[in-house]
């Protein structure tokens, strides 16, 4: 059977410094899955990104978007990881743009590859890159090895002046309210319990040395 497999990282710009701030929010976690979907625009077809809330996210360029076109012409299973958020101001007024890393791949494998992004997913969310385009022994691996995560890394982009990375791993009041929608009420008090500790000792060196 096939076991054909494309994966790359990709930038996204999103379609307004407006609708760029909404990025920074916590319906946009670093590690979480987004949506495909494809647009006509002015004659050519434009990947967009959503959230898993269907927010917009960002759209793709024309080439990386007509990659994802071939995949879904061949029928592949399409899978888009947040990456990092990042802001950027220029061109004027200001511009929020990110990556995602990007999975295709045969539906008759899902259970194997599904398996591998999640992995991925989990080591991105940690602020970690690991290198998803594959050879053909890399792809290998993901039906050898169940746990199996490339060891090599791919670096965030070089920082250019008057730009900066604003999210490149979920925060520790992110992971609490992932756990608090998937119900995990003992992970979501355990994580407030652990903050509320932070925050005791803090006060109590403050109160030690006699600023507070």
């Amino acid at each position: 059977m096939d076991q054909s497999y494309v994966g790359f990282y990709a930038r996204f710009e999103t379609a307004s410094k407006n609708q760029g701030s909404l990025l920074m929010g916590p319906d946009f976690i670093v590690g979480d899955d987004l949506e495909v979907e494809f647009r006509t625009e002015d004659g050519r077809v434009v990947a967009w990104l959503k959230n898993k809330f269907g927010a917009e996210t960002g759209f793709l360029n024309a080439n990386d978007s007509r990659k994802l076109q071939l995949a879904a012409a061949r029928d592949q299973t399409i899978r888009a990881i947040l990456s990092f958020v990042a802001y950027s101001d220029e061109p004027d007024p200001g511009l929020y743009w990110g990556q995602v890393a990007l999975f295709c791949y045969n539906p008759a494998y899902a259970d194997q590859m599904d398996a591998f992004v999640d992995r991925v997913a989990a080591k991105i969310a940690e602020g970690v890159r690991p290198v998803i385009d594959l050879g053909s022994s890399g792809v290998s691996k993901i039906f050898e090895e169940t746990d199996w995560v490339p060891n090599d890394t791919i670096p965030l982009p070089e920082k250019k002046t008057g730009s900066a990375v604003l999210k490149d791993h979920q925060s520790m009041s992110e992971k609490m309210i992932e756990q608090g929608r998937a119900g995990n009420k003992g992970g979501y008090a355990i994580s407030w319990i652990f903050i509320a500790l932070v925050v005791v000792a803090i006060l109590f060196g403050l109160h030690s040395i006699g600023l507070f």
